[in-house]
């Protein structure tokens, strides 16, 4: 190697392990050195969360493939079919390269250069952003997932603290500080929340992307800063309720995805109450006071400030502001769910688009060959001798065909005007006079 290239990450090497970076006035690494009985957290240590996340990833690709996804089969989880895009290179490329939700001006160009109609283009792109949109079964294994490890997280969290004396009395955070010996407990359960995280990244590109992905890889760097640095700098106690206190909300919001998920619609809405609850004492109350309060005021009555104290405080603050944002969105279905009775859909999820919008353009183009609509509809069983639908038909009637029928009617007495006929005339039963004229008329549709 060039060994002016070794000079100089030794140079770095140097300048990043300053103990006045790290440590408190006063304690330098000599002060940190281990012995046969006393350990102290290792900055290499933290290579280990690397290969214990790809671990991480390849248990979770078993655990959907063999639990989750027969599970969810069996609970009922089905996916809708959509309906393939046509392939179309030009298309193609502009989706791939430009935007997934071309403007109208766009949508005009793209049809000129296809010899397309501009809603065959914009059928095209809804059906192809449809395409990219995960299906239902991939949510509830992804939720699965999450609550499984929430879950043992959380109870191994309160298995390991639940005897430690910071967890009931928080000022204990700072007692002996920064000669706290690293137990092995503490160690190993630092090492699968960080791997964990460290999973989550590498599996950001095939996870349900949702409306707050920005906010959730800030949350994620985040977090894995903020675990590596306490690690480093021996604030392991705090990161320890830090931890806990995350996976507690976390426990409650999975599920309630899951029954969501299942189409359990009060079991969804009593669990997201639950969940709601959970996550706004804990992230608005419990956090602040127990976390931000104990790292910026009594740590100071240990030691001075120092930059590990500062970096620290803004990263707990980094999250507390991910916290509101978060809140915010949960108190507003909150709302919605006190007004309406129901839980809202998740605000952070991407609606599917449906192939309502279809059905609409289907109507405008009835509309403009009403002609054909009324053949079609007196052809059928929809209209009686008295102009009115039969009742048993019109208690089948989608609102989309009530809609169709009434413009059908409409161009009917047209169509019967321009014939100098009573609408009603035409509707008589057998092969009338009225309707032989009809048939051998020029406009016929």
């Amino acid at each position: 190697m060039n060994p002016d290239i070794t000079r100089m990450a030794r140079a770095l090497n140097e300048w990043l392990w300053q103990h006045e970076f790290w440590l408190p006035p006063g304690i330098t690494w000599e002060d940190m050195k281990e012995s046969e009985d006393i350990h102290y957290p290792q900055p290499r240590d933290l290579l280990l969360s690397i290969p214990f996340a790809l671990i991480l990833v390849v248990i979770r690709y078993i655990f959907e493939r063999a639990i989750a996804l027969p599970l969810g089969a069996k609970l009922g989880v089905r996916d809708k079919q959509r309906p393939n895009a046509q392939p179309n290179p030009i298309l193609e490329t502009f989706y791939s390269t430009h935007c997934k939700n071309p403007k109208e001006s766009e949508l005009i160009s793209l049809a000129k250069q296809c010899d397309l109609p501009v809603r065959k283009v914009e059928r095209w792109f809804r059906r192809r952003r449809n395409t990219d949109r995960p299906s239902l079964s991939k949510k509830f294994c992804e939720a699965c997932w999450r609550f499984t490890f929430y879950v043992i997280a959380f109870f191994t969290g309160l298995a390991v603290l639940h005897d430690k004396p910071w967890f009931w009395d928080h000022r204990e955070c700072w007692t002996g500080y920064p000669q706290q010996p690293l137990q092995p407990s503490l160690f190993w359960y630092y090492m699968l929340e960080l791997s964990f995280y460290w999973s989550l990244v590498f599996t950001l590109p095939c996870d349900v992307k949702r409306k707050d992905f920005k906010e959730q890889i800030v949350h994620h760097a985040a977090t894995i800063f903020l675990i590596s640095f306490s690690y480093c700098a021996n604030y392991i106690r705090i990161g320890t309720l830090v931890l806990v206190i995350h996976d507690a909300s976390d426990c409650f919001l999975e599920p309630t995805k899951i029954f969501n998920y299942m189409k359990w619609k009060k079991t969804c809405d009593s669990l997201f109450m639950i969940f709601a609850a959970v996550f706004l004492i804990s992230r608005l109350i419990i956090f602040p006071y127990t976390v931000l309060y104990n790292t910026y005021y009594y740590s100071m009555e240990i030691f001075q400030p120092f930059f590990g104290y500062y970096f620290v405080n803004a990263l707990l603050i980094t999250l507390q502001l991910l916290h509101i944002f978060w809140s915010c969105l949960i108190i507003h279905m909150v709302y919605k769910f006190i007004l309406q009775g129901t839980m809202e859909k998740d605000m952070r999820s991407d609606t599917e688009e449906s192939d309502k919008d279809e059905e609409r353009e289907k109507i405008v183009e009835k509309e403009k060959n009403g002609i054909t609509c009324f053949s079609n509809v007196t052809s059928s069983n929809y209209i009686q001798r008295n102009g009115s639908e039969t009742l048993t038909n019109r208690a089948h009637l989608s609102n989309g065909h009530v809609k169709e029928m009434l413009l059908c009617a409409m161009y009917m007495c047209q169509f019967c005007n321009c014939m100098e006929l009573s609408p009603f005339y035409c509707l008589k039963d057998g092969n009338s006079k009225a309707q032989s004229d009809d048939s051998s008329h020029p406009n016929h549709g």
